[in-house]
């Protein structure tokens, strides 16, 4: 009984300990509250007089929630697809095989879908899948 009673306390103390803190500060812990991914793009890269593409898998963070679900309805993202392949047709590979380069493509495409869609808050560009192929 006293095993049973201390394995209780012990995993309640656990839940307590390890439980994701709220955030009382607008600055503390910043997150997207909600997300949108996208279908994975492929597009063809030209640098260096070599063929190259790339293959990535993009995540959007919003400010807030656009709707329910993995999908919200109501997404444009027809235009949201648009204005990201607009920018990585821009992209260099050889820029993108660097940390540096990586950085200021998800600038770039921050800049560029906050400017197009303002009603959308994004603000933030996550990348689920990266790879690039000379």
């Amino acid at each position: 009984m006293a095993v049973a009673l201390a394995l209780v306390l012990v995993g309640a103390g656990s839940f307590v300990w390890l439980r994701p803190q709220s955030s009382t500060s607008p600055a503390e812990g910043r997150g997207a509250e909600s997300t949108l991914a996208l279908e994975t793009f492929v597009v063809n890269l030209n640098g260096s007089g070599q063929r190259a593409y790339l293959r990535i898998g993009i995540t959007l963070g919003m400010a807030r929630p656009f709707g329910g679900g993995n999908r919200p309805e109501g997404a444009p993202t027809a235009l949201v697809r648009d204005t990201i392949l607009s920018v990585l047709g821009a992209a260099q590979p050889e820029a993108l095989l660097q940390a540096q380069g990586k950085r200021q493509l998800k600038g770039e495409l921050l800049k560029a879908l906050q400017e197009r869609m303002p009603q959308m808050a994004i603000e933030n560009v996550y990348f689920t899948e990266f790879l690039v192929q000379m």
